[in-house]
């Protein structure tokens, strides 16, 4: 069996609404992170008037997935325009209770996604310094998540690298086309010249809408 984790950003205060219409869908329940959004609007985010969003992550199978998808859209569907997003990305493998089931071992990415997922874990405070880059390459708006390393301290003197503990995850949906110059913009970042400083790393966007009130409502 396949699995989508189906993805939803949206206002702060408005995860359960996400999480009890895929529930009424089928959906056994969610999870829900907080973040914050970085304006496309880089003198709002100077002035430091940013939002804060909940993430609500939902996995499920294949298909199912439909079916919570259009629940999650009429649910929203009176919030105000640009309420929020709602993407998914496939899932091949999923552990639950000690049992991983699902497709194992093969590339199940669709070469045609007109959407990518570009995830940046970096050290705590360079965010910012992140999207601004990915922002001057193309890219529009991100969330962060505030995050923490896990590794142990024996494995940071093991590396021979700093392992800062705390960490921020950066979410940034782009077109296909622009992928790889905005990973080219992050890549350069000074912030990102230490080993161990940040990672990055792409997925195929299976399919996006944008929740809330349609213009022509």
């Amino acid at each position: 069996m396949s699995y989508v984790l189906l993805i939803s950003i949206v206002p702060h205060g408005k995860g359960e609404l996400i999480n009890s219409a895929a529930v009424k869908a089928g959906s056994f329940g969610g999870t829900i992170a907080k973040g914050r959004g970085i304006s496309a609007n880089g003198i709002a985010a100077a002035l430091g008037i940013e939002s804060s969003k909940d993430l609500v992550f939902i996995l499920t199978d294949e298909n199912m997935a439909s079916a919570i998808k259009t629940s999650i859209i009429n649910a929203t569907s009176e919030e105000k325009n640009n309420f929020g997003c709602l993407f998914s990305v496939q899932a091949n493998s999923m552990l639950k209770t000690g049992i991983i089931s699902g497709v194992r071992g093969e590339e199940s990415m669709n070469e045609d996604n007109a959407n990518e997922l570009i995830s940046v874990i970096l050290n705590k405070g360079y965010a910012d310094d992140a999207m601004s880059a990915a922002r001057k390459a193309g890219a529009g708006g991100g969330t962060v998540i505030n995050a923490r390393g896990t590794a142990r301290e024996d494995d940071a003197k093991f590396f021979g690298m700093h392992i800062v503990p705390e960490k921020e995850m950066l979410l940034i949906v782009v077109k296909a086309s622009q992928k790889d110059s905005v990973l080219e913009a992050i890549r350069t970042l000074p912030c990102l010249e230490e080993p161990g400083s940040g990672i990055a790393y792409c997925t195929g966007v299976n399919s996006f809408t944008l929740l809330g009130r349609k213009n022509n409502a």
